[in-house]
């Protein structure tokens, strides 16, 4: 007669213990992978939003596009890479894309303390200075991070794009030199410009 009695279940491995110490470090490498993560999304998005300069139908069998194909008047993307020259929709994509690199990445490692002598202000993005350098910043990065540019790239982002921007983004007379100058006063206001002031005058 066979034994129909229930059988205890096997006992199953042993739990997975990790550290404090090394789940903070699992943290770190987990906030700067999203962080990397963010970014590619953010390349891979604009890379597949960009137009094909080059139509399937006028490329050759090897690939080459035919003589007169590229020319000035076929090309249908933006005329400057420039930030404040594109349009309203490609500006709000633009400006988009470069928010998350500026939250996820340039702010977390390079923002430093604010202070009046290092102004900040959290609505940059309202400020057409801050716009136009962070967004040179940003395509610099992109280039100088890349493995094309070779091992001194980043070296060579840093001397001549970061901290030349950061000198003049956050200086006391700079873009936002009325906002922000303690964290615990935040504060925003966009400084008049010579173009604002002439208008004012015209009749």
């Amino acid at each position: 007669m066979s034994d129909t009695s229930p059988t205890a279940p096997a006992p199953g491995p042993e739990p997975f213990r990790v550290s404090d110490g090394d789940l903070d470090d699992l943290a770190s490498i987990l906030a700067k992978t999203v962080a990397e993560v963010r970014q590619h999304g953010v390349i891979l998005d604009r890379l597949g939003s960009e137009p094909d300069p080059v139509p399937a139908a006028d490329r050759q069998a090897d690939g080459t596009a035919e003589a007169g194909a590229a020319g000035p008047e076929k090309t249908d993307g933006p005329a400057s890479v420039f930030i404040l020259a594109l349009g309203a929709e490609a500006y709000a994509v633009e400006l988009a894309a470069l928010s998350d690199w500026v939250n996820y990445l340039l702010l977390p490692v390079y923002g430093r303390e604010i202070s009046t002598t290092r102004p900040w202000c959290a609505q940059w993005h309202e400020h057409p200075e801050a716009v136009a350098r962070l967004h040179a910043l940003w395509l610099a990065w992109q280039q100088l991070t890349d493995t094309e540019a070779g091992l001194a790239g980043p070296s060579t982002w840093h001397r001549d794009h970061l901290d030349q921007a950061l000198v003049h983004l956050r200086a006391p007379d700079g873009p936002f030199a009325a906002c922000t100058t303690s964290p615990t006063r935040p504060n925003h206001r966009v400084l008049a410009t010579p173009a604002s002031e002439q208008s004012g005058v015209m009749t």
